[in-house]
């Protein structure tokens, strides 16, 4: 599985896709015939660096390979290869009770950043502004107006299956699973994750952006080059999508530029000045 890398959260982050094919390294990126990078191919995001850094690493950026391997064990601890037993004859939630498919997690290594934020410096998504903290409030009241399981609408699109925040954009990684595919023809760039797999088919060429009135889950994206870098610009996103808070003006911009022929550096950009304190210069 080659590797993806790279994120940022406007807040900028960063994450690494690799391949997941041996490539002999030092080899120049393969390319199609236009001259573009050929990024076609299996490719994994799989880290469990957290998108925000947790409180005890405020101020540290890194850890040491010693400090990396130390914080998965920790994270990790109750990840075990749990036989199936009594508890499958019981009503307890047995989804999770064989844990060993969660522990390549770990096998595969740490990388070595505290977050997958890098700006801001903290390595935290920032505070909701006065704007993003009314709809918050808002959004709190009119889920006690309705019982959870009155109407399928009070539950989350996630546990639907409609949208999962992972699928982005931005693209994350997931818990298992976190594997996608790139295919690209002319004019064309689709990214399509393993865990809930819906294809982005992603334009390059001219065409208009989307009128302000047709929003969409996912958004509205448009790609285009910049040299050897893919950049994706993502609007028009729905107001029920609300990715981590955000409201429909949020802005994404991801950029995956190939490092070798098996790593890709996959960076994103979230900008949303009617939620986020932090804004983008």
């Amino acid at each position: 599985m080659k590797q993806i890398a790279g994120s940022t959260l406007a807040v900028l982050s960063m994450i690494v896709l690799a391949s997941s094919f041996v490539v002999g390294q030092g080899k120049p990126i393969p390319r199609l015939a236009d001259g573009k990078p050929d990024m076609q191919g299996y490719w994994t995001n799989q880290t469990f660096t957290p998108l925000e850094r947790p409180a005890q690493f405020k101020d540290k950026q890194f850890f040491t390979a010693e400090e990396a391997q130390k914080f998965a064990a920790e994270r990790f601890a109750d990840v075990k290869d749990v036989p199936r037993g009594e508890e499958v004859k019981s009503d307890a939630d047995i989804h999770y009770d064989d844990g060993i498919w969660l522990l390549e997690h770990f096998e595969k290594g740490a990388m070595l950043r505290t977050s997958i934020i890098t700006d801001p410096a903290d390595g935290r998504i920032p505070p909701l502004n006065p704007e993003g903290q009314k709809r918050a409030q808002a959004a709190a009241a009119a889920r006690k107006l309705v019982g959870p399981f009155d109407s399928a609408q009070a539950r989350g699109l996630s546990e639907r299956c409609i949208y999962w925040a992972h699928e982005g954009p931005p693209v994350l990684p997931t818990g298992y699973n976190s594997n996608l595919q790139i295919v690209q023809a002319p004019g064309t760039f689709v990214i399509q994750p393993e865990m809930m797999p819906v294809a982005r088919v992603v334009p390059l060429d001219t065409r208009p952006a989307l009128a302000p009135a047709i929003r969409a889950y996912r958004g509205d994206w448009r790609g285009h080059w910049e040299g050897d870098t893919m950049v994706i610009v993502t609007t028009n996103y729905s107001e029920k999508t609300a990715w981590r808070g955000s409201s429909p003006n949020l802005k994404v911009t991801e950029r995956l530029t190939m490092t070798s022929p098996t790593k890709i550096r996959y960076q994103f950009t979230v900008e949303d000045a009617s939620t986020l304190t932090h804004p983008r210069p």
